[in-house]
């Protein structure tokens, strides 16, 4: 089935309805979400780390996912949280509590490091995930995300954004002051409305929309 882009509203009330109508947990969701992007990205090809950019989300939160399924398959992967993990509530907190108890490398940074340090975490990576910032976002880029985002920018790893690039509007397609400049984008549901505005491929690179298992009619609807 072909499916529409979809605006942010969309996207949400399709979430909404996989767990009040159809009684699908929010963290099966992510967990086919995640599993569905590290498919992506094993398939893509990886010879050395990944390193996972997250917000304290639910965009975070799929990082997270994605970072569980790479190491199982016996990738290096190195988790980055920019904020404390007290923050983390939900699906995100679930997923991150996972990889604490598994020992995954993880560094947490509730205080933005130095360009600098941040730009040696980075330089290693043979891909960076940002899973740093969802389609919720709206209004100009902010600290610490501006920075991070100038980083996994210039340092010239392969970038995979997860559901969309950090920095773009879901629904116009455009950067809100500056976004991630992806290689490849693992999408959700269905492909962004913003997507279709031109020149958005610009950020997004390649899109792959990922099933994360609701159900067909649903989605139909």
């Amino acid at each position: 089935m072909t499916i529409r882009p979809m605006s942010r509203t969309e996207v949400r009330d399709v979430d909404r309805k996989a767990v009040e109508i159809f009684g699908m947990p929010g963290v099966v969701l992510m967990e086919n979400a995640g599993r569905g992007a590290a498919d992506v990205l094993v398939e893509l090809g990886i010879s050395g780390p990944v390193v996972v950019c997250a917000g304290k989300g639910n965009n975070g939160g799929d990082g997270f996912v994605i970072a569980r399924h790479l190491e199982n398959r016996g990738f290096e992967v190195r988790v980055l949280l920019f904020a404390d993990p007290n923050q983390l509530r939900g699906d995100a907190l679930i997923n991150h509590s996972i990889l604490a108890a598994a020992g995954t490398s993880m560094v947490a940074w509730p205080d933005l490091p130095s360009r600098e340090k941040l730009d040696r975490e980075l330089a290693s990576a043979d891909w960076i995930i940002d899973a740093l910032l969802g389609t919720g976002t709206t209004g100009e880029v902010r600290e610490p995300y501006r920075t991070i985002i100038e980083s996994i920018n210039t340092v010239g790893a392969r970038t995979l954004a997860v559901d969309l690039p950090s920095g773009m509007d879901c629904d116009t397609g455009e950067t809100l002051g500056l976004a991630v400049r992806a290689d490849h984008t693992a999408t959700f549901v269905a492909p962004k409305l913003g997507f279709e505005t031109m020149g958005a491929s610009f950020w997004t690179g390649v899109v792959h929309v990922i099933d994360i298992g609701v159900p067909r009619s649903l989605l139909a609807k």
